[in-house]
């Protein structure tokens, strides 16, 4: 039988029509399945805590399982890496952090572009670094620390979460800033940096605020200061590092980010629901009891920010000569 070419070009549209409406029926259902939130560093930081947080929110929101997944190695990049790759579909989500912003100048070739490739979803929370020091150093302030230093410079062993980390990179700020030499000792995360710190292995780490400051309240590690502009609320007592070293400024935030590509459906969905929890009073009270101020606001909002971070410490990278190793 041979159709008129109206009538083809009507069933043509007709078909085209039908697979739109289906791929945003699809996205609208979303999730139908469980869903793999990739954490690019090592369990027990403070990404691994917040990601188990906001995988929680969400299963219970969305129906199904948020599963938090650890992919640690190469600064975050295998992690970030494997999710770049991914299906567009909302199925693999990254937990996005600052060490994404410095890696973007950090390393000269990727298999990936983070703007290029990753689609920003939410930002969750920012939070300050701590300086903790080991009990056995000789310092009860962040000036005795600095004197302490200078006393001691290349003897004193600073632990991060890696190479180009937050922790990395607010210490080697201070470093410049403070005129002090430590030696930088990077590990696959904050939560195997802390382990030796606590031993004895290390004696100072710029550790943001999740997961550590139980052991300052318990006496186990020494805090100095923190890096915000402002006083953490997690540790109202502890000054900031700039009432010492006027004009430094450092600090760590989370968010979530998916393959480029990934329906805006999803993408607002998953937004709706992250802001969703960083106002309901229980996850505030979580979230703040790790010493985190939360990021409502857009995908776009959440990019501004990336773009600002990749922008401010590509200056930092450049200035001190930091290389990836």
């Amino acid at each position: 039988m041979i159709f008129p070419r109206r009538r083809c070009l009507q069933l043509a549209l007709a078909t085209a029509a039908a697979s739109v409406f289906s791929y945003a029926a699809s996205a609208l259902d979303y999730p139908t399945r469980p869903v793999r939130l990739i954490v690019p560093v090592a369990p027990g930081g403070g990404a691994d805590i917040v990601a188990r947080l906001t995988g929680q929110w969400l299963s219970e929101r969305l129906g199904q399982q948020f599963i938090v997944e650890n992919r640690p190695g190469g600064g975050t990049n295998i992690g970030t890496d494997m999710v770049a790759h991914a299906g567009a579909d909302g199925y693999t989500l990254l937990l996005v952090n600052l060490t994404h912003a410095i890696n973007a100048t950090l390393y000269e070739k990727l298999n990936y572009n983070f703007a290029r490739d990753i689609e920003p979803i939410a930002g969750i929370i920012g939070v300050s670094n701590v300086v903790e020091i080991h009990p056995s150093v000789p310092a009860k302030t962040l000036p005795e620390f600095i004197a302490y230093a200078k006393a001691n410079p290349g003897k004193i062993n600073m632990g991060s979460a890696g190479n180009g980390s937050s922790s990395h990179m607010a210490g080697e700020l201070f470093k410049m800033m403070a005129g002090v030499n430590l030696v930088h000792v990077p590990y696959r995360g904050q939560g195997p940096a802390m382990t030796d710190l606590l031993g004895g292995q290390l004696q100072v780490i710029f550790a943001t605020t999740p997961g550590t400051t139980e052991y300052v309240r318990i006496g186990k590690l020494n805090a100095l200061a923190v890096t915000t502009a402002q006083r953490a609320e997690a540790l109202p007592d502890v000054p900031t590092v700039a009432e010492f070293v006027p004009g430094y400024e450092s600090s760590q935030w989370y968010g979530i980010g998916t393959p480029k590509g990934t329906p805006a459906e999803i993408v607002e969905k998953l937004n709706r629901e992250v802001n969703a929890a960083l106002v309901d009073s229980k996850m505030k009270a979580r979230l703040a009891d790790l010493g985190g101020t939360v990021l409502p606001g857009s995908p776009a909002d959440f990019a501004k920010l990336i773009v600002g971070e990749i922008e401010k410490w590509g200056r930092v990278v450049k200035f001190a000569g930091i290389r990836a190793e």
